[in-house]
């Protein structure tokens, strides 16, 4: 059976990620980028690779994060003895603050620690590049192994001699109290000389000094001095570590294809900048580490669009890390998929999507930055015209809503929402936009699109505002409209429809994005799927907002009481089960638990009033 998805924690460098178990096993692992091909897989199928440092027989186990990092430590206790596994994706050496990230030397290090007595371990190394499809050609070498052959090079140091077996390598040890070993596997490309990795002898100076890059990071972005403190501090780390740093681009997950529900097919690659999801962790960050990642993320996006803003065609929602534009979706049929999950997809077809949401959090972020990023440069200034002029024409046009359905399109409520954010934001920001500015007319439509959501968005008969015009479905989606400042969470008609979807689109409390019956008649999908963490706290929020603080923080500490024992979030929760699913963790999941503690806290005056125009 394959590992429970709230079993592996992240490590992540700034430019990709790897997940680690309790046992102690490296089960995904993609280099040099977040959407590379993965080193090891065995997330998605027991023969795609890992990397294993695990103790023979019985053993118990806790982990925590080295305080203020990424770095894992892990304590195995076993009836001989105990001992640390400490886990980090190296950063460049000597790199502090906001350097973090910067040229990563994509090395994985490996330290087991003897706390007491003594503790055998198995270690079993076995690369399959490629998502598993490549066998690579590996040789021992004094004091370590290599691979030969294909896309990659792997280097590996082991304290302890190797075993070469069929394209894998494996040792046992013995580590007693007071003693060190240190492991390092250093990846590069196949057109550069061969890697060295880290010596044995040094990977405790090594771990030591991506702890202090980390805790540095992190000293300077601690501005959160609510009651949720320490969650906030710990959700923004993780958001940090989604991002990839040579471009600002951030990714909405570490992982592809870990399914909604067990069987299932809804399996999609996150490994990606959506503009909605980046948008919307800058403005959680706004609240928790106040970041200098604001105008590297900007810079990418202006780039990104490559000036398709303003076109007929609607601006692209998401993008490769590096900017890629064309992100087609293939399926890998010789992976098995998590728990059989099939199937397993890299790339994602929603790149050619229409979303129409994208526009209105896009501005959104630039408004919530405005003075961070100082004067903006002109070609920000037409960038984000181009954007509210586009907003402008294309808002009473059908689309598939912010959550990438894959039926017929509609007029979502979001979406529609999401423009007058888009408008509204573009008026705010006109005195910054030079002569780009189109301050009368960008308020003349946002004014007609409040009309036409307060009109056609309403449902009589379900006594509240519903997923797309003239319909009667519930969409948590609905919540946003108080989060952006659209409507106050007290107006009559905001408020039945924070109860409708408190008390009709829940399972045991934790909130649905929308109802699905199982075929494909609501979003062109077969199967059913959990409850959404980032609804869930949506709901939160506007609790909170709506003047009922108590609600809100049971609800919020419910919700975030699922988070793994290392405080990360799936996508998606079975409140039964307790069990996490979908890709992990989830940049949206931390999102929304920012911003909900935000909420929470300023309800409680424990926190200034927020910015007027809300936060989601």
């Amino acid at each position: 059976m394959s590992t429970r998805i709230a079993d592996y924690g992240m490590l992540a460098d700034g430019s990709s990620a790897a997940l680690v178990d309790r046992r102690g096993s490296i089960d995904w692992m993609c280099v040099p980028r977040f959407d590379s091909p993965a080193l090891f897989a065995r997330l998605l199928d027991p023969d795609a690779g890992h990397w294993s440092i695990t103790p023979t027989g019985r053993f118990d186990v806790t982990r925590r994060y080295l305080p203020g990092t990424l770095v894992i430590e892990t304590t195995f206790t076993t009836a001989t003895g105990a001992a640390h596994l400490r886990d980090a994706l190296a950063v460049s050496e000597g790199q502090r603050g906001h350097e973090l990230g910067m040229s990563p030397p994509h090395e994985l290090l490996r330290e087991v620690e003897g706390l007491r007595g003594e503790v055998e371990f198995d270690v079993d190394l076995v690369p399959r590049p490629e998502y598993g499809l490549v066998r690579p050609l590996l040789r021992l070498t004094d004091g370590g192994a290599r691979t030969f052959g294909g896309p990659n090079q792997i280097a590996v140091r082991s304290p302890v001699p190797l075993e070469a077996g069929d394209a894998c390598a494996r040792a046992r040890l013995r580590v007693a109290a007071g003693q060190r070993l240190g492991f390092s596997l250093v990846w590069a490309p196949p057109e550069v000389a061969p890697p060295e990795p880290t010596a044995p002898e040094r990977v405790t100076a090594r771990i030591t000094d991506t702890v202090e890059a980390w805790r540095s990071w992190e000293g300077e972005h601690d501005i959160y001095q609510g009651p949720h403190h320490d969650l906030v501090l710990l959700s923004s780390r993780v958001l940090k570590g989604l991002t990839y740093r040579p471009t600002g681009a951030i990714v909405a997950s570490p992982t592809t294809s870990l399914p909604e529900t067990v069987g299932g097919e809804r399996n999609w690659d996150y490994r990606y900048a959506w503009i909605r999801d980046a948008s919307l962790t800058l403005e959680a960050l706004y609240h928790g580490s106040c970041p200098d990642e604001a105008a590297d993320f900007v810079s990418f996006m202006t780039s990104s669009a490559g000036g398709s803003a303003g076109a007929d065609s609607s601006l692209q929602i998401m993008y490769g890390v590096g900017g890629e534009h064309d992100l087609s979706e293939r399926e890998l049929p010789h992976l098995r998929g998590w728990l059989d999950s099939r199937p397993v997809r890299v790339g994602n077809a929603a790149w050619a999507q229409t979303q129409l949401d994208v526009y209105g959090e896009l501005l959104n972020a630039l408004h919530l930055y405005r003075e961070r990023l100082g004067e903006l440069h002109p070609e920000i200034q037409r960038f984000a015209a181009e954007l509210a002029d586009t907003a402008a024409r294309r808002w009473t046009k059908p689309d598939v809503g912010m959550w990438e359905m894959r039926g017929t399109p509609r007029h979502h409520l979001s979406s529609k929402v999401l423009c007058w954010v888009a408008l509204d934001r573009a008026v705010k920001l006109a005195p910054r936009l030079g002569r780009h500015a189109r301050t009368g007319a960008w308020a003349a439509e946002r004014d007609r699109i409040r009309a036409a959501v307060l009109e056609r968005g309403w449902s009589e008969r379900r006594r509240a505002y519903t997923q797309a015009f003239d319909s009667d479905e519930l969409d948590a989606a609905a919540l946003l409209m108080p989060l952006y400042g659209f409507l106050p969470a007290t107006d009559e008609r905001m408020y039945a429809t924070i109860e409708a979807i408190a008390q009709e689109l829940t399972e045991d409390g934790l909130v649905l994005r929308y109802r699905v019956t199982g075929d494909r008649s609501i979003d062109g999908l077969m199967g059913k799927e959990g409850t959404f963490a980032l609804c869930s706290f949506w709901l939160a929020s506007t609790l909170a907002q709506a003047g009922q603080p108590d609600r809100a923080k049971a609800l919020f500490d419910r919700v975030a009481g699922f988070a793994n024992d290392l405080g990360l979030l799936a996508e998606e929760i079975d409140p039964r089960s307790g069990e996490l699913f979908g890709n992990f963790p989830q940049a949206f999941s931390h999102i929304g638990l920012i911003n909900a503690a935000a909420a929470i806290d300023h309800a409680y005056g424990a926190l200034p009033p927020p910015d007027a125009d809300g936060s989601p």
